[in-house]
């Protein structure tokens, strides 16, 4: 009994000691406005640290100082580290904006004028450059299918075919 207690409390302290290290990527063909629309979900304070790596401001995406300049380095980090590719042609992110939901920050992108989409392709590196456990779980859903893939740090490249 004494050694189960053991093994229970080790693996709750690995669990604290090593916290997980995740982002999820909902990528939906909207037909009826021919976009591709995407919503990145991060950790608030992971992508907070992320991005302080490449700015002497201070980064508070909760209550930043500079709302427009933050919008801006954070959409430049999402095109930097999230490429996609539509039906073969490299898609250029159009940025909405972001939010704060609990622990996470949402960030919200759009792709013009995809009437059907066929394939999806993704060069993504969300945070790797912050943590080399880091996890990019994609859903992507086309005319009613879903799929979904997993990308471990150092895994960048994935194709999604509808």
């Amino acid at each position: 009994m004494a050694n189960i207690m053991v093994q229970w409390l080790i693996t709750g302290l690995l669990s604290v000691l090593h916290p997980l290290f995740v982002s999820v990527i909902d990528i939906n063909h909207n037909a009826r406005e021919a976009k591709v629309e995407i919503s990145v979900r991060i950790f608030t304070d992971d992508l907070e640290k992320t991005l302080q790596k490449y700015t002497r401001a201070k980064i508070d995406l909760v209550h930043p100082s500079d709302k427009a300049l933050l919008e801006k380095q954070l959409a430049a980090y999402m095109s930097r580290t999230l490429k996609l590719k539509v039906n073969g042609q490299a898609a250029s992110l159009h940025f909405l904006g972001y939010e704060i939901q609990q622990e996470s920050a949402w960030s919200y992108f759009e792709i013009d004028k995809v009437p059907a989409l066929k394939k999806l392709e993704t060069d993504c590196s969300l945070l790797y450059d912050f943590e080399t456990n880091q996890v990019n779980i994609f859903h992507v859903k086309s005319n009613g299918v879903e799929k979904s893939y997993k990308l471990d740090y150092p895994a960048t490249h994935t194709v999604f075919n509808f």
